[in-house]
């Protein structure tokens, strides 16, 4: 299950952290982003074991937004060991993005 994150939550779990982790950037206001947060579920489920996910509100963390350039929603990162080794802008289907996903691992 995805966990909404913070600033100092993104810092530690994700950029000081070990393994791989899926990040949401997404805002409240955002139509796609409602479309995509279900099936961002549904990978966090499919993929247990293999990734952490997590969510984070770009209007809540803007520094966090900014520092990796997000200029549309939804943008999702894939970190491995804390370095970004993917970036995936706007909806994807389950499928589709299980496979990218597990295509950056």
């Amino acid at each position: 299950m995805a966990k909404v994150i913070n600033t100092s939550e993104f810092r530690d779990k994700v950029e000081n952290g070990n393994g791989v982790a899926v990040v949401d950037f997404f805002a409240t206001w955002c139509g796609p982003c409602k479309m995509l947060a279900p099936i961002f579920e549904e990978a966090s489920k499919d993929m247990d074991g293999e990734a952490v996910f997590y969510k984070v509100d770009i209007d809540e963390s803007l520094e966090i937004a900014q520092q990796f350039g997000i200029t549309s929603v939804p943008t999702m990162m894939v970190f491995k060991d804390g370095n970004m080794v993917e970036r995936i802008v706007g909806f994807m289907p389950k499928d589709a993005l299980v496979s990218k996903i597990r295509a950056s691992l």
